[in-house]
């Protein structure tokens, strides 16, 4: 399925400001469906004098006309003429008689939708269709009259390039409020005209027990508020209908989301649409999440600090011990002990349990220069390609391995003279492949796999990440040591 730009753009005949444009419009399909009752398209102009269409929504409170997906399709000969009349004349065109579609009587309206730029006269860059089934006609409530005149003064301020409007706040918080959910229509004064049972409820749920109709938004609202707590900056802006702004109402332990939606006739305001919806649980949830994320990222800054602490234990443990072997010993520890906090403090500095390895081992690679290299040893480490983005329980186990295995490479491969460590990352959706390799002496026939180290690598490497590791080694050649380890259980980690 291509996405609503890949359609605009193939057709040749828009700007990225119409993307734009379209794209906030079909942002708002699901309110046009639900308050009108009636299917919502969105046609954009071919090269071949046509239209193709680029986004469909169904209505949540009535039948669907389309049961299949009719993206990318072009406009149906009946339609053909309504649609073009609407987009060349800039004005909205009803059906003149039922149209019939797949056996059901239908009702369409061509809404041209302009484009407003700052000093110049709108431009049409698609039309809007409303397919309202007539099928299933019945005497319309007052709520359904008042939701048809809402997308009424809605698809008139689409045909005006009053809708949607640019300085409303995109990307809204999860549990945005929806026509469904509760809707208050203000006059030009503020004044409720009319209020869903769901909007009543949740106003009577944050403590105003009278009608909403008849009154004003603003006094309601500071009714509600309890004295002495801070509320929303924005919220006079919404509930005064002003602006195309969101807010939280929060009162006796509710919180209720608004959404403001000025109405307009040619500039001139003749009222709003206040969306409300009780996000008392879902705001509860983000933050349960956000208190848990918070305690997550602590622990793991105390559990770094408390790394640190044992390295440094070890460290001057080492520096105090008078047997070598002891204090290699010691210092081994340290390091592995220091790269796995290296994890930990990444994991520290943010919310996500997900860590750009890249960055990880760039900084394990700074600690092992520092600790292995003997004042003989000239060691340079470089790395190529890229690791990505691990989980912290893959990048723990990597991060050791592949501290080991440099560690090894300077203390052994180059020891007492000067050469290379390369760290060769390629990583793909599957699998990551990890290459080390040095130019120093290599490793005599039968000792790969005796020491410690090399243990402690393959235990990481093939019990912890389900990989395997091989080395490739000849006298005076150097040594070289592959790393696979699969991916597909990481559920689609991207670099």
């Amino acid at each position: 399925m291509s996405t609503l730009s890949d359609l605009v753009y193939a057709q040749g005949r828009s700007s990225e400001d119409d993307v734009e444009w379209l794209h906030r419009l079909a942002g708002d399909g699901q309110l046009l469906a639900d308050l009108a009752f009636a299917d919502i398209v969105v046609w954009v102009p071919t090269a071949d004098d046509s239209f193709v269409a680029i986004a469909h929504t169904r209505p949540s409170g009535a039948a669907t006309l389309f049961y299949r997906d009719i993206v990318g399709d072009r406009v149906r000969p009946q339609w053909r003429t309504q649609v073009r009349d609407a987009f060349l004349t800039g004005r909205i065109v009803d059906s003149a008689s039922p149209d019939w579609f797949e056996e059901t009587p239908t009702r369409v309206r061509a809404v041209p939708i302009m484009r407003r730029e700052a000093g110049a006269h709108p431009q049409a860059i698609g039309v809007l269709t409303r397919h309202t089934n007539l099928g299933e006609a019945r005497t319309p409530s007052r709520q359904q009259i008042t939701f048809n005149d809402c997308a009424d003064d809605l698809f008139g301020m689409i045909a005006s390039g009053e809708f949607p409007d640019l300085a409303a706040p995109t990307a809204p918080r999860r549990g945005a409020p929806r026509a469904s959910d509760g809707l208050v229509r203000l006059d030009v004064d503020g004044i409720t005209t009319f209020a869903s049972p769901n909007a009543l409820s949740a106003f009577n749920r944050l403590g105003f027990e009278d009608e909403l109709e008849g009154e004003s938004l603003v006094e309601v609202v500071t009714q509600i508020l309890p004295s002495k707590r801070q509320f929303d900056e924005s919220l006079p802006v919404v509930v005064t209908g002003r602006a195309p702004w969101r807010a939280d109402l929060e009162a006796r332990g509710v919180t209720v989301s608004l959404r403001t939606i000025p109405l307009r006739d040619h500039g001139a305001r003749t009222g709003a649409i206040v969306l409300c919806r009780d996000v008392t649980e879902i705001r509860h949830q983000e933050q349960e999440l956000i208190t848990k994320d918070a305690t997550i990222r602590e622990i793991h800054h105390r559990v770094k600090n408390n790394l640190q602490t044992v390295a440094s234990l070890l460290r001057i443990q080492a520096r105090r011990s008078h047997s070598e072997e002891a204090r290699d010993a010691l210092t081994h520890a340290m390091r592995r002990v220091s790269a796995i906090a290296v994890v930990h403090d990444t994991l520290s500095e943010g919310l996500a349990q997900n860590v750009d390895f890249d960055d990880v081992f760039e900084r394990a690679l700074k600690l092992i220069a520092e600790v292995a290299a003997a004042p003989s040893t000239r060691a340079r480490t470089r790395t190529t390609g890229r690791f990505g983005t691990l989980p912290s329980e893959y990048a723990t186990p990597l991060a050791l391995a592949l501290t080991e295995l440099v560690t090894n490479a300077v203390e052994h491969g180059l020891a007492g003279q000067e050469g290379e460590v390369e760290i060769v990352a390629d990583r793909t959706d599957e699998q990551l492949a990890v290459t080390v390799r040095d130019n120093g002496v290599g490793l005599t026939e039968g000792q790969v796999g005796r020491g410690l180290g090399t243990q402690i690598v393959r235990t990481l490497i093939q019990g912890e990440l389900g990989g395997s590791i091989d080395w490739h080694t000849a006298v005076g050649a150097g040594t070289e040591v592959t790393i696979d380890i699969p991916l597909r259980y990481l559920g689609r980690v991207r670099e």
